[in-house]
């Protein structure tokens, strides 16, 4: 696919994308959303790509939100449209990919952006970053999944005044919240990521797989978090990667996951 919006670059099992919108400071429109989503369905399809970094152009901006041009004039039905399909497309389609995500946050990640690096498996922030959910000074609420996945990460009174007061946070407070796991510097945002990210595809990716799924069960409400563990923790003993794995453990050398 010709992407407009986005560009992809991938070395040594890890694929970069980069949102590349830096005029609008990368706000998401639904060409961008839709881009995003086949890239990142090629990328998980792709058995030689281990991690994704997902990051924006420039130095001022992760995604500073939502493209508000798009839908300042919808209906009801109309902006709820535009909720369902946008989280089932891309935030929950993230959120559940076998492969691990991690958003490289590079500046302002606001509203739909937060939302997207929300989305993704965990966040590492440069110092410059700004995050917040600023949608109730729109008259409307965040409708990506901010407000079911920001209490998660930081904490039901933390969100609660985070959204009512559609206040932006620092990127230090991000990390005290634990919204973000490091804050680097701007020049070293993507090589933490990458470092993390080699070490993540030394793993086994069947497992790292079932990790993410067990770890995201216990998030659902209609789901027993405990049970899906169980059930991949067997699931794991069926896999090729289970028998190098133990192998090469107990022959005390390194293993060679294939991935199945």
């Amino acid at each position: 696919m010709n992407y407009e919006n986005i560009y992809i670059e991938e070395e040594n099992g890890v694929a970069t994308i980069t949102i590349n919108r830096p005029k609008k400071l990368n706000a998401l429109n639904k060409r961008t959303i839709s881009e995003l989503h086949t890239a990142f369905k090629e990328l998980d399809d792709d058995k030689e790509i281990k991690v994704v970094i997902l990051t924006g152009s420039g130095e001022k901006a992760f995604v500073a939100g939502a493209d508000i041009s798009e839908f300042a004039h919808f209906s009801i039905e109309e902006g709820w449209q535009l909720a369902a399909e946008g989280q089932k497309l891309l935030f929950d389609f993230i959120e559940n990919l076998s492969t691990p995500v991690i958003a490289a946050v590079n500046g302002f990640a606001l509203g739909g952006g937060l939302e997207l690096a929300m989305s993704s498996h965990f966040r590492i922030a440069s110092d410059n970053a700004k995050m917040g959910l600023p949608e109730v000074s729109l008259g409307v609420i965040p409708g990506y999944g901010g407000t079911q996945r920001l209490p998660q990460l930081i904490g039901k009174g933390r969100a609660m005044e985070m959204i009512m007061t559609a206040g932006m946070i620092d990127a230090n407070k991000a990390l005290e919240y634990g919204l973000v796991n490091y804050v680097v510097t701007q020049e070293e945002l993507l090589p933490l990521c990458l470092k993390i990210a080699s070490r993540i595809s030394n793993n086994s990716p069947v497992a790292v797989k079932y990790a993410i799924n067990a770890i995201n069960a216990g998030f659902k409400y209609d789901v027993n978090g405990y049970a899906a563990e169980i059930d991949a923790f067997g699931s794991c003993f069926g896999t090729n990667d289970f028998k190098e794995g133990t192998s090469a453990f107990l022959e005390k050398r390194k293993a060679n996951f294939q991935g199945s």
